[in-house]
């Protein structure tokens, strides 16, 4: 397409890079179950659903969506690295028939309205919490009337949408409750799951973190990267940049970050000398 692209209230489609592993075996779904944060034996074949994998204090190791493909074969598939992935299921698999296989998959994202009737295919079309679909597969297609967009502006997009991302926005000492990502990873109706503890107590209890992912928008072209701080309009240090891109769409620079939680939102706040204005993530 020519010209920028708001994702909000057009259709696109842009590759993007994710891992792809296979768990399968006969204890495949006892196993998951025991790891995964969703109800994964409460998948039927073809379904998806978004969920985490903690460590056993509760932080989280990663974010992936599992799909059943069949009674014994889940698919997961993460925007963080793969092999931090493997390794901390590999650390739970004791006596028990399951593998791991990496899959040398394809994906493109597709955004915007519509993008779920979308002509599409691929061995798994996987929903998206911020709207849109993933296709993935060995050779994913997307219809041609789809137009094509770039990774800055399906970057943009993720960022305005408030969607954390693995090893930028969300790494090995986020809890879930700060990352935003608990009402569609998280299912409190099923079994015991490793790093449960946390995440119930907190919610049983109603319980706050001390910091809270955030959007931000400032006008024009900043320079901004993760690890800027965040200021309050007194000077107070009140959090810090995880990632940023520029919209060109909306003619802003967008970004995500966490902000501590007596900042109520929305709120206007200084990110490298530049005004800003975040807000709540929206769900």
């Amino acid at each position: 397409m020519t010209g920028p692209v708001d994702l909000s209230t057009t259709v696109g489609a842009c590759p993007t890079e994710r891992g792809v592993l296979a768990v399968t075996g006969p204890d495949a779904e006892d196993f998951l179950q025991g790891q995964l944060s969703q109800d994964v034996a409460g998948l039927a074949e073809g379904q998806s659903a978004w969920s985490l994998i903690l460590q056993p204090q509760g932080r989280i190791d990663a974010l992936v969506r599992v799909t059943r493909q069949a009674a014994d074969r889940f698919v997961l598939d993460t925007d963080g690295p793969l092999d931090q992935v493997i390794a901390r299921l590999e650390r739970f698999m004791l006596r028990t028939e399951v593998t791991l296989e990496p899959l040398d998959w394809q994906c493109f994202a597709v955004r915007g309205p519509g993008a779920a009737e979308a002509v599409v295919s691929g061995e798994i079309v996987g929903p998206v919490p911020t709207g849109g679909i993933d296709v993935l597969g060995p050779a994913p297609q997307v219809s041609a009337d789809v137009p094509s967009v770039d990774a800055e502006t399906l970057e943009a997009h993720r960022i305005r949408a408030g969607f954390p991302r693995m090893g930028v926005d969300i790494d090995d000492r986020t809890i879930p409750a700060e990352a935003e990502v608990v009402p569609f990873t998280v299912s409190f109706t099923k079994g015991c799951f490793t790093g449960q503890e946390l995440v119930a107590r907190m919610d049983s209890r109603g319980s706050t973190a001390p910091r809270y992912l955030r959007v931000l928008s400032l006008p024009g072209r900043a320079s901004l990267a993760g690890g800027n701080q965040i200021t309050s309009a007194d000077g107070a240090d009140v959090g810090t940049v995880t990632s940023a891109a520029w919209d060109a769409a909306i003619g802003s620079t967008v970004a995500l970050g966490y902000i501590r939680r007596a900042v109520e939102m929305p709120a206007e706040v200084r990110v490298a000398d530049c005004p800003a204005r975040a807000s709540a993530v929206p769900r």
